[in-house]
């Protein structure tokens, strides 16, 4: 797989991502949240990657996505997760948090984190999940109005800018398809429409919508699941699995504790936890220990 390693050291994150957009095959990105699932989703080598607000907000607070988390919270979660994923990363923005000003500060912030570059949607305050039942949409242009000033945020930072519309919900596909046209004339990275609900509709958002398009693969969600190569030959290029990991997280962890409490150990389910001098390599140990000794070291 693909790693940063690819482009020029002096490549931005976000010209990374345009870079392998352009030797157009599906871009796969692996959803991360906190920071072991960071250092676990830099391990996998993903070529790109997405920190969503869907699974922070479940981290971070335990709560669901529905406007709870704001950007203090995910700027603060982008600055401490980010230096762990080697790849680019591109960080949920929700609806900016407030108006065009808001946006385009949250735009300098995540760039100031290490973001590759955000999604922008088009949802009320406060939104929600896109694949929830109750979404609005604010009207097309205010939504428009706070790409244009993230773009012009762009030109100072250089991020890759996705613009989302869930107005397929609320307003239909139609509606959805004129957003997604609108901010592509823009001039947007990519376009995002959330939550179409069958093959045919996937198809009329590629066939309508030019450019670099995201498909959202959301298990159990109103998106039918596709593979990466049938999605990719339908006209999307990146294709994000936001919640994967976090779903996998709480079976695992139900299960063990279940466990736990049924039997009083763990040992029977030993062969589904990961070995604990491994942990300890993942979380970067050894690196810790070499430089601490390096510190100690008189001769240096």
């Amino acid at each position: 797989m693909d790693t940063i390693a690819d482009s020029p050291p002096s490549a931005s994150p976000a010209s990374v991502v345009r870079a392998r957009l352009a030797q157009d095959r599906p871009l796969v990105m692996g959803g991360f949240y906190d920071g072991i699932s960071a250092r676990l989703v830099n391990r996998a080598g993903f070529p790109v990657t997405f920190m969503g607000g869907y699974a922070v907000a479940a981290s971070v607070l335990g709560e669901p996505d529905i406007g709870i988390l704001g950007q203090d919270e995910m700027v603060s979660a982008a600055r401490r997760l980010c230096p762990h994923v080697t790849a680019p990363v591109l960080v949920d923005a929700d609806t900016g948090y407030g108006g065009v000003a808001e946006a385009a500060e949250t735009a300098r912030l995540y760039s100031a984190a290490g973001a590759a570059g955000l999604f922008l949607e088009d949802q009320v305050w406060p939104k929600r999940c896109g694949h929830m039942a109750g979404k609005e949409v604010v009207p097309a242009r205010e939504w428009l109005a706070k790409l244009e000033a993230i773009l012009e945020v762009r030109e100072q930072t250089d991020l890759f800018v996705v613009a989302r519309t869930d107005a397929r919900a609320p307003e239909g596909l139609e509606e959805a398809l004129a957003r997604g046209k609108a901010a592509r004339d823009l001039g947007v990275d990519a376009v995002f429409v959330e939550a179409p609900q069958s093959v045919e509709e996937l198809d009329r958002i590629a066939e309508a919508i030019p450019g670099p398009k995201i498909a959202n693969m959301v298990e159990f969600g109103a998106t039918p699941l596709l593979s990466p190569e049938d999605l990719h030959a339908r006209g999307f290029d990146l294709i994000v699995y936001p919640v994967a990991a976090v779903l996998a997280q709480a079976h695992a962890i139900e299960k063990i504790y279940a466990t736990l409490l049924e039997q009083g150990t763990t040992e029977s389910r030993h062969d589904k936890l990961f070995p604990f001098a491994e942990f300890n390599d993942l979380m970067g140990l050894s690196e810790h220990r070499r430089a601490q000794a390096a510190a100690d070291d008189p001769s240096d």
